[in-house]
């Protein structure tokens, strides 16, 4: 049965309060691990409400960030409305508005919950990998041979241009952060750093903390510089110099397809945990 009183629109700073209130109710909201709150995003493009009687009772957010990759950072609905009604009558809309714009975009979600999940499939969206957790615990720490001529300081905002390109050509277009991220990511961790030689910055990490230890967000090694132990050094100088391990154990997340990530990980000692998150992609067609 259609809702005649449902209606599809561009979001904007008043919202602010409804959509609040909207993901209030965590049951009902999928939402993207970010360094900016679903919130920030608002005035952006590819954030849409949906409204009955004036009133917003649902919201999906995919922004693009890097540059045509939209993650879905915010869907959130009602408990008076469906699942399914809420998300086909945004996506049906937003899935027009979105590739009439930019043909070659690609619109991606980190599942963590299965309803949302059902549903992306059922719209076509298709599964590409997964996203692993490893943990790291003091007992299991094996420590790296130091690297000759390379040098470990803590990250300054004069570094992002230099982090950000290092992190493109490290990671390509799809996991690419922007030059905004990294610099949130940067302001938001209890550590970040990077490792320089002659010819500048060849890697870096950025960490965060929090009551059950310290998290792994972003290592990065400059891909002529990869298979030198950078990334083991940065670790290294992760737990010694910033305790990473102090407060019980150091989590990373990776891709399943990522064998180089996984045994470097592995060789230092992280173990996987068995938790993964699959990652679904739909582009046009």
């Amino acid at each position: 049965m259609i809702n005649l009183h449902l209606r599809v629109r561009n979001a904007t700073a008043d919202d602010s309060r409804q959509i609040s209130n909207l993901i209030f109710h965590e049951s009902n909201t999928h939402r993207h691990l970010d360094w900016r709150t679903a919130l920030e995003w608002l005035g952006s493009r590819n954030f849409w409400v949906l409204e009955d009687n004036g009133t917003v009772v649902a919201a999906l957010a995919c922004p693009e960030d890097p540059k045509d990759v939209g993650w879905i950072r915010l869907f959130s609905y009602h408990t008076h409305l469906s699942g399914p009604e809420a998300w086909y009558t945004l996506w049906n809309h937003a899935y027009a508005d979105i590739f009439t714009n930019n043909p070659q975009a690609q619109i991606a979600s980190i599942v963590m919950k299965q309803w949302f999940q059902s549903m992306l499939v059922e719209s076509n969206f298709e599964p590409r990998l997964n996203i692993v957790l490893l943990e790291l615990h003091s007992e299991d720490y094996r420590p790296h041979f130091e690297v000759p001529k390379v040098r470990i300081r803590l990250m300054s905002e004069s570094d992002l241009l230099a982090v950000e390109k290092l992190d493109h050509d490290a990671f390509g277009p799809f996991w690419h952060n922007s030059y905004d991220s990294l610099q949130r990511a940067r302001g938001q961790s209890f550590y970040s750093s990077v490792a320089e030689d002659e010819t500048g910055i060849i890697g870096y990490q950025i960490s965060t903390g929090n009551p059950f230890g310290a998290h792994l967000a972003r290592l990065g090694v400059r891909p002529d510089a990869q298979g030198r132990g950078v990334a083991s050094a940065l670790v290294h100088d992760l737990i010694q110099r910033a305790g990473a391990l102090q407060s019980g154990r150091l989590s990373v997340n990776t891709q399943d397809d990522n064998i180089a990530s996984l045994n470097l990980y592995k060789k230092l000692g992280f173990k996987l945990t068995g938790e993964y998150y699959p990652v679904f992609v739909r582009s046009l067609g």
